[in-house]
């Protein structure tokens, strides 16, 4: 039987959400200057919102609560899903 280092599993599925959360911080990030740059708080808020959520992803409970590799497998944060 495989024993799998559930720690080390999570570990790395961090890494991919950092990996997949890194071109929407980019995007984001040229959004939220465009809209600095024509004076539009609101949206600057969102935008700052949308980011913060995308660094928290990492920390996601869907993640850090997996149980099995399977159940960590599939998860997803709920940050890259409302961005996607």
């Amino acid at each position: 039987m495989i024993n799998v280092n559930m720690d080390k599993a999570k570990a790395i599925k961090q890494d991919m959400v950092r990996a997949e959360r890194k071109p929407l911080l980019e995007q984001l990030d040229v959004a939220y200057m465009r809209a600095q740059e024509a004076g539009d708080t609101t949206a600057q808020q969102d935008i700052a919102a949308q980011k913060q959520a995308l660094r928290d992803a990492t920390e996601d409970p869907v993640i850090l609560d997996a149980q099995t590799p399977e159940e960590l497998k599939a998860a997803q944060p709920s940050a890259l899903q409302e961005i996607n």
